[in-house]
């Protein structure tokens, strides 16, 4: 993939089938140059600000000691993951992932001292955060000015992230910017401060004249532990091989860091260790530097400590936060970690890794001073270093390793620093350093398992996407305001600071060029920052435009000629050559009307597309000679670096195109006849086949509503008549049993007033038929049979106006007495049983006249709908949606007047709803979605013919999947006389 194309692509994830084969289709794009990766890979010289002072202020000159096996160990750790980046030029992250490969056998080993090394990066930020914070509060002290260090720390924090979230390129520039002068002024103090022991008669001399003596054991591997969290990272490099465009040239950084590593860490730190003898200094990395710098400097060592001290940090930074996301990235490709850690942006952000990586940092902020932030993270940096030497000799067959023996023995080595070394500093703090590559572990094992989508790659991809189709944005405005606010920004921040500098005049220039450098830097790197969000995007689009064109110019079939305004040829592609049979560079200066016919040497006059034939190009079949014909596309443009006109024209050779089209035109001419007759003849079969069908349709459907209309009104005349009979008698049984109870109650009372001894015989049967329930009861009965007669003479006028057999013609009706009869009679399927929930009927009806209408037909129409809207109730029920109770089956009924003329009948169903290629073909006949024996595919059909050809109206089905259908029946309120008739 190359570097243009990358840019193009949305956030990508890796492919498992990919990680399985050790090759991946989204692996990040080469898009650093080797100047570029050196920047990067050089910065681990860098580190050995976080760690000299503190060891040089315990130890002194006895730190000697500890530099020089560690110098030795780090020169072969660097020319051994050289040897392995050769052998894996497409794994990022250098080297913890190369041990991940080496150990794949020993997942969590190796996936341990891969975190750990994340770790000991991590940390990186924060340690520089501290050391630029108490630089400017050592320069502000002298105008008495306080600022709070803990803001200074989040914002040095922050800083290279900004930076790092703008894309890799950024910060690759950031580094080229600054990485040549940091450098070689690091470079300057250590072989300047060297010379000047050795030489110069006023200094203490280069060596102790006592001699150096060598620390105790105890001690020796405490700061041992310390150092090597600087003195390893110098083969940062290696992370970066996988982006570079010349890999083999990126690897070389390392043998040359293996030159350096001595005379920086052994050089810099005696020369520090000589000539740094401030007290007062503490663990304040600048003082003590400045202290060692000012005798072979002189006046000039304040700035330049300065600026080498605020850039060490600043490039460092942007060192780990560029190289900490890129492990975890190679662990997810190879599926040791979630998968979120493989996506990356078009400009090879890796969102998620920079947030992971900013978290922690944050936390080491946090946590404690320098030495404890070395101290705890730096336990996980060794521990990765040893697993890999432990690798190194388990794997020593194999030839990506060298010196294995040598391995061995600093395994042994860094195996007793970490144990007597850390607990040295605190085992306290060397449990936790232990502890926390297997608490990052954990949470990663918990984020993969959890259920929300925020922890899936699919969540993410799609946001990503949807960022990447939003390239339409005018980003000019978002440019010009960020410009706006950098600008105003710094013209207040370098007022601001004249301010506060003139307030204390006082002071030596010295302090005000050191404030002012400081400044300067932070600047810069927020001006990289915002030219990375603003300007770069559009100069990598101009760029990536002005290579695609290149590309299709050449790579195009067509043939493609740049023209200037006097219509010569300035440019042609091969296709071009090939289409005249001239070389292409001969076609350059000819007037393109020496090639075509008919074609004017002025191209202000030519059209803009055109058919012309070649001059002296000719095609021979067994017919005739046929000459080739091109079609000529003109286009012009104004070429801004010549300040002229020219146009492109673009040729295609057509001469088949036209010869195919000449015999086409003729058989075409042939068969036009015969088709038309063809495609009339089929038309008329249509549509009698259509007819016939319909007419089919709508007899059986006519002769089965008929049919079941005669048998309904039969069956409502039959209960009719019996049903009248009970009803007119019921009002005199009511009478009746009210004079009978009456005349028993009274003949009790008189038996009571004359008191009479009742019969034995009387008195038993009372109690057995039980009197006075009989008295309590009997008019319940009576009351009871009128209420069930009333409700049979309800379903058998319902029945009877259902089926309207005595309507037959059009008249006026009341809609809603026709929907209320349909629905009583698909009670039974409304109301609710042990298999089915009950349809609930909500009734929006509006005020509404009577209706010019069909009853009998009508009503079967509300009939079909309400039915299907119940089945499809009854299917969503089945497939479990109304399971829990939030939501009901249910049926909305609406009637309204519209437009003053029209009735709107709507029928509303919160059921399964349907696809669009169904609800393009309900209304055709025969067309069912019901099991074979359960539908016939007429019901629709002949509600449409009734609404559309019986009372001129319309019905249309709106319905959308898992929501419901909704059927919309307009009919006009009044129809014409000669429908009436």
């Amino acid at each position: 993939m190359t570097d243009s194309e990358s840019r193009n692509q949305p956030a990508q994830i890796a492919s498992p089938l990919s990680v399985a084969s050790q090759k991946s289709w989204f692996q990040l794009p080469r898009s650093l140059s080797t100047f570029e990766t050196w920047g990067f890979g050089t910065t681990g010289l860098l580190l050995w600000f976080g760690v000299a002072p503190a060891m040089h202020i315990e130890l002194g000159e006895k730190a000697i000691w500890v530099w020089i096996p560690s110098a030795f160990v780090a020169v072969f750790l660097n020319l051994q993951i050289r040897n392995l980046g050769k052998h894996w030029q497409d794994m990022s992250g250098g080297t913890p992932n190369y041990t991940v490969r080496l150990l794949k056998e020993y997942p969590f080993i190796a996936k341990y001292g891969a975190i750990g090394y994340w770790l000991g990066w991590v940390s990186v930020p924060a340690i520089n955060a501290i050391i630029l914070a108490d630089l400017i509060k050592s320069i502000l002290l002298d105008f008495h000015i306080y600022i709070p260090d803990g803001f200074l720390k989040v914002a040095f924090v922050f800083l290279p992230y900004v930076v790092a979230f703008s894309g890799t390129r950024s910060m690759a520039i950031f580094q080229a910017f600054f990485i040549v002068p940091a450098v070689s002024l690091f470079l300057a103090f250590c072989i300047g401060g060297l010379n000047w022991l050795a030489f110069d008669p006023t200094s203490p001399g280069f060596l102790s004249t006592g001699g150096v003596s060598a620390p105790s054991f105890v001690l020796w591997a405490k700061w041992y532990f310390v150092a090597t969290y600087a003195i390893y990272g110098c083969e940062t490099a290696s992370s970066f091989v996988a982006e570079s465009r010349r890999p083999d040239l990126t690897l070389k950084c390392l043998q040359y860091m293996a030159i350096l590593i001595p005379v920086v860490y052994v050089g810099g730190s005696w020369v520090l260790a000589r000539l740094s003898t401030n007290p007062l200094a503490g663990e304040n990395t600048y003082l003590h530097l400045l202290d060692a710098a000012k005798p072979f400097w002189g006046a000039a060592a304040s700035p330049l400590i300065t600026f080498l001290v605020a850039a060490g940090c600043l490039l460092s930074s942007v060192t780990a936060a560029s190289n900490s996301p890129r492990v975890l990235y190679q662990l997810a490709q190879e599926r040791h970690l979630s998968p979120l850690f493989t996506l990356f942006t078009p400009r090879s952000v890796i969102g998620h890794g920079l947030v992971a990586t900013l978290i922690m940092s944050l936390l080491c902020l946090f946590w404690g001073d320098v030495s404890r932030i070395v101290m705890i993270t730096g336990t996980g940096y060794l521990s990765s270093i040893t697993i890999l030497h432990l690798a190194i000799w388990l794997k020593r067959d194999r030839p990506e390793t060298l010196y294995p023996h040598w391995a061995v023995l600093f395994l042994a080595i860094e195996s007793v620093v970490l144990v007597v070394g850390g607990i040295a500093w605190s085992w306290q703090d060397l449990l936790i350093g232990l502890l926390l590559p297997i608490f990052v572990l954990g949470a990663d094992a918990l984020m993969r398992r959890l259920p929300f989508a925020f922890f899936h790659v699919q969540w993410w991809e799609k946001i990503y996407r949807h960022k990447t189709s939003l390239r339409s944005f005018d980003f000019m405005i978002v440019q010009t305001i960020t410009i706006i606010i950098l600008v105003c920004g710094s013209t207040g921040i370098g007022w601001l600071a004249f301010s506060l500098l003139d307030q204390h005049a006082e002071h030596s220039d010295t302090n005000r060029n050191a404030l002012f450098l400081v400044l300067l830097l932070v600047v810069a790197f927020l001006g990289i920052a915002i030219a990375c969000w603003t300007s770069l995007p559009q100069v990598m689009t101009m760029e990536e435009a002005r290579q695609r064109a290149e590309h299709l110019f050449v790579a195009a079939l067509d043939a493609m000629l740049i023209v200037n305004n006097r219509g010569e040829i300035c440019q042609a592609n091969p296709a071009a050559a090939s289409l005249f049979e001239i070389d292409a560079m001969q076609l350059i200066g000819k007037p393109l009307g020496l090639f075509l016919e008919g074609i004017d040497y002025d191209p202000a006059l030519w059209d803009n597309l055109s058919e012309r034939e070649l001059k002296h190009k000719y095609r021979f079949n067994t017919e005739a000679k046929i000459p080739s014909v091109v079609e000529v596309a003109v286009s012009e443009y104004f070429n801004q670096s010549d300040r002229t006109q020219e146009y492109i024209a673009i040729l295609r050779d057509i001469t088949d195109r036209k010869y195919a089209e000449k015999w086409l035109q003729r058989s075409l001419n042939e068969q036009e006849q015969l088709t038309q007759q063809a495609n009339a003849q089929a038309q008329e079969l249509e549509i009698v086949l259509q007819d016939l069908k319909n007419t089919q349709a709508q007899l059986i459907q006519t002769e089965k509503m008929s049919s079941l209309g005669q048998l309904v009104a039969g069956v409502a005349h039959e209960i009719n008549n019996p049903v009248n009979f009970i009803y007119g008698n019921l009002s005199h049984s009511f009478v009746y049993s009210r004079d009978l109870l009456e005349l028993v109650r009274r003949y009790q009372a008189w038996e009571k007033q004359q008191a009479i001894a009742p019969d034995p015989d009387i008195q038993s049967f009372i109690a057995d038929i039980d009197l006075d329930f009989l008295q309590e009861d009997f008019p319940k009965v009576l009351h009871s049979m009128k209420m069930g007669a009333e409700r049979i003479r309800q379903i058998v006028l319902t029945l009877r106006n259902f089926s309207r057999l005595d309507e037959a013609d059009m008249k006026p009706i009341d809609i809603h007495e026709g929907i209320d009869s349909t629905l009583l009679l698909l009670q039974n399927r409304i109301k609710g049983n042990p298999h089915q929930k009950e349809v609930h009927i909500l009734k929006n009806y509006g005020d509404i006249p009577v209706v010019d209408c069909f009853a009998g037909q009508l009503n079967q129409v509300f009939m079909n709908l309400i039915g299907n809207a119940i089945d499809a109730l009854q299917e969503r029920e089945k497939l479990g949606f109304f399971a829990t109770g939030n939501e009901q089956p249910q049926i909305i009924i609406s009637t309204e007047i519209i437009n003053n003329n029209l009735l709107q009948i709507s029928f509303k169903d919160n059921g399964c709803g349907m696809p669009e290629s169904v609800r393009e073909k309900i209304f055709n006949p025969f067309f069912t979605t019901k099991p074979v024996g359960e539908g016939t595919g007429l019901g629709l059909s002949i509600s449409y013919q009734i609404i559309v050809d019986k009372h001129g109206g319309t019905i249309q089905c709106l319905s959308e999947m898992q929501k419901g259908t909704e059927f919309l029946i307009q009919i006009p309120l009044s129809q014409p006389e000669s429908q009436r008739a």
